[in-house]
């Protein structure tokens, strides 16, 4: 082989040789950094972008894709010690020209977190209602998503700012009491007998931890590397503190059936989706909903635990969207009429 060209595979070799080795180191010695890298990657594939609005001194961190248009704006409302990038698995399956705004929900992520903040169910959705303001969000009644704690808080929300929204989807949300424990429930319990709070199955400090969390939020048993385990923890560590402090406020008598307490004031057509194998809030939550609100729709999905937006991503924005549609052909022929 002639010496130059040797040379240039050389060359070659070695160029593509250090991105690779970076990127083994980055995933062997900084996991947590690849998953924001990650992240950060995906909200530019699909099109969003990250914002920032102020009300006073507090400040709110956002994501939205798309303008307000003749369809409801979307906000999106996401679960404890989540963020707003956890949506990004259904913006995937949702329509460019959609205008959708993902914040993140106060004291998580890019969002103001204080110690002097109420962190209580109606003090989030007052939050909420700032930041609808902030961004004028509410200049057209906008569709509200919640899921888990987001849920509760989205159900209050839509309780106390009827005038806001024009329709409501609550994925496996809190707030409700259950006639069955699940399985999270139970553990709790146990914890507090043995006086051990301090250890809340959703609050992971090891890679072990977090494996067990995963199991109990996702029926799909999804095969998670050591190495990403440990990022997954490292990301979460430094705000393990601000988790306990929130988890005591929200499942406080003040917060706990936030959502049942208010469910008889929700007016907006509704939307219910819960994974039949939730294993954090039982699907019973489902009845107890369909029961008190009068325009009510129920989707229980079959072989799916709590995480229903990253386990059913595609299915979950596909009945948003049916459901959207659904509203938008009766109020067309009431119109009509």
């Amino acid at each position: 082989m002639d010496l130059d060209v040797l040379n240039m595979f050389v060359i070659a070799g070695g160029t593509l040789a250090i991105p690779i080795l970076a990127f083994v180191a980055s995933f062997l010695l900084w996991p947590s950094a690849l998953i924001r890298i990650y992240y950060w990657y995906w909200r530019r594939a699909l099109g969003m972008q990250v914002r920032y609005a102020n009300y006073d001194d507090y400040q709110f961190c956002y994501s939205y894709r798309g303008r307000p248009g003749y369809r409801p704006s979307i906000l999106m409302l996401h679960g404890f010690s989540a963020h707003k990038d956890m949506w990004l698995s259904i913006v995937k399956f949702l329509p460019n020209n959609l205008h959708l705004v993902c914040v993140d929900m106060p004291g998580h992520e890019g969002t103001t977190r204080s110690d002097l903040d109420d962190y209580s169910i109606s003090g989030q959705a007052k939050r909420i209602h700032q930041f609808v303001e902030c961004i004028k969000l509410n200049r057209k009644p906008f569709h509200l998503v919640g899921t888990s704690m987001g849920g509760n808080v989205a159900g209050v929300y839509a309780a106390q700012y009827p005038e806001d929204i024009c329709s409501l989807t609550l994925i496996c949300p809190a707030g409700l009491p259950s006639t069955t424990d699940s399985k999270f429930v139970k553990q709790l319990r146990e914890l507090q007998e043995s006086k051990r709070i301090d250890r809340i199955p959703l609050i992971p400090s090891t890679p072990e931890e977090m494996a067990d969390m995963l199991k109990l939020c996702s029926y799909v048993r999804f095969k998670v590397p050591q190495q990403i385990l440990q990022g997954l923890v490292d990301v979460r560590i430094p705000h393990n503190e601000f988790y306990r402090k929130l988890f005591l406020e929200i499942v406080d008598e003040k917060s706990r059936h936030s959502l049942h307490e208010n469910m008889s004031k929700i007016k907006a057509p509704t939307q219910v989706i819960w994974g039949k194998q939730d294993q954090v809030l039982d699907v019973s939550g489902a009845s107890v909903l369909a029961s008190a609100i009068p325009d009510c729709h129920v989707y229980i999905l079959e072989n799916c635990g709590h995480s229903v937006v990253v386990e059913r991503p595609r299915k979950t924005a596909n009945l948003i969207l049916e459901f959207l549609a659904l509203l938008h052909s009766i109020d067309n022929n009431k119109k009509q009429a």
